[in-house]
């Protein structure tokens, strides 16, 4: 069994659902922050989403509200991601960037 400790990074050019991270299928995760911040000077509002392997989306924030240039903490406490599950955000404007703090913890050395 393995740690892995990584991290996740998007600038969003899109204000469509955008994967952040996806757990990979011999191991869980513990993500330990989710910092979004606007870079292009005006305002925006970020949804965060979890997607189950099965499909089902879970609402983790539905108004990440971001002033010019400015940055939101998401997570005030670690989400745990099991297998296979899918970490989205999209935002009102494409100028979004998105950066996840992750361990994972794998079944297999590596």
């Amino acid at each position: 069994m393995a740690n892995i400790y990584t991290n996740a990074k998007l600038s969003l050019t899109s204000s469509g659902a955008t994967t952040i991270y996806t757990v990979p299928s011999n191991s869980r995760a513990i993500v330990k922050s989710l910092l979004v911040s606007e870079d292009a000077g005006s305002t925006a509002v970020a949804k965060v989403t979890l997607t189950e392997a099965g499909g089902t989306v879970f609402v983790i924030d539905n108004d990440v509200n971001l002033s010019a240039n400015g940055k939101e903490q998401v997570f005030s406490e670690p989400l745990i991601m099991k297998e296979s599950e899918i970490l989205k955000i999209n935002a009102t404007s494409g100028a979004v960037d998105v950066v996840a703090s992750i361990l994972e913890i794998n079944r297999e050395d590596r």
